[in-house]
């Protein structure tokens, strides 16, 4: 499910500032971009997220701003200095060049000052920028149950629609099997024509020939998939891949009845149960 959010957290000398951007996704993929001194915290960053989100591509943007309590600084080495020092006084002295030693002279010579790289403390600076992380949390979840309340009321007519369309399968079912049942007797009684044939055997046959292409078990079990999804759709878990689940079973169901029953309204009827359950597939994608 889409969705955005930010989050600030700081002080006086350095603000975190993290944004979050969640689409579409099978399962939980995350990418973290913060600053390299930081890269430690990458994976409790991925922990807190995966403690609020299921699945879906979250892109996470970490960004600092100030001074951290790393960094670069300067470093004198008035040791090494003293040397230089030394050594150009005595390189005066032994020529007579009779010149005046400047600091800019000093300056000149490498690795009198230094720049050194010091690493941050990444646990000092773990709880104010996990403050911005939850933060962006909070926004990006406010905006997705928005969409999600839109999506359970597209989804929910969706499965109205379906379920009318095995309302309509149930009520054709008894007259369907009649007369099933009656063109079965026909064709074997124009075949046996002529034949002596026991009346209740031939009866039999023909039941037995109906039963096969009855199809009010699976218009039961539909019936039950249907109940469980609307269930699923009260809960306040993730169900995202339960009703992935169940709308396999629906397409499963359907495929059957398809392949039991020769008749061209209920195969009308199951052309549109496979449009509606594409459908709901397609909006199922997008729950956690």
């Amino acid at each position: 499910m889409t969705g955005f959010g930010r989050g600030e957290s700081g002080n006086a000398e350095r603000t975190w500032i993290v944004e979050i951007r969640t689409v579409n996704h099978r399962f939980l993929d995350q990418r973290v971009v913060l600053p390299s001194a930081f890269a430690a915290l990458e994976e409790q960053i991925k922990k807190a997220v995966a403690g609020q989100q299921d699945r879906g591509r979250v892109d996470i943007s970490v960004t600092l701003r100030g001074e951290s309590s790393g960094g670069s600084q300067l470093h004198l080495d008035l040791d090494l200095a003293r040397q230089y020092h030394a050594c150009l006084q005595e390189m005066n002295t032994e020529l007579g060049l009779g010149a005046t030693i400047q600091i800019s002279d000093l300056l000149s010579l490498r690795n009198i000052i230094a720049v050194q790289e010091q690493s941050p403390d990444v646990e000092e600076e773990w709880p104010q920028l996990k403050e911005a992380l939850l933060a962006a949390l909070g926004d990006c979840a406010c905006m997705r149950e928005r969409e999600g309340g839109s999506l359970k009321e597209e989804l929910l007519q969706r499965l109205n629609n379906f379920a009318d369309l095995v309302g309509k399968i149930e009520g054709m079912v008894p007259e369907v099997l009649e007369q099933r049942q009656q063109e079965l007797k026909n064709r074997i009684t124009k075949l046996l024509e002529g034949v002596d044939v026991d009346p209740v055997r031939l009866a039999q046959e023909a039941a037995i020939m109906a039963d096969k292409a009855d199809v009010t078990e699976e218009v039961v079990r539909l019936a039950s998939h249907i109940d469980q999804f609307r269930g699923f759709m009260g809960s306040d878990e993730s169900v995202g891949r339960r009703l992935d689940f169940l709308l396999q079973e629906f397409l499963r169901e359907v495929n059957t009845l398809a392949s039991k029953i020769s008749n061209s309204a209920i195969a009308h009827l199951g052309v549109e149960m496979k449009n509606e359950i594409e459908k709901l597939r397609e909006q199922v994608q997008n729950i956690e």
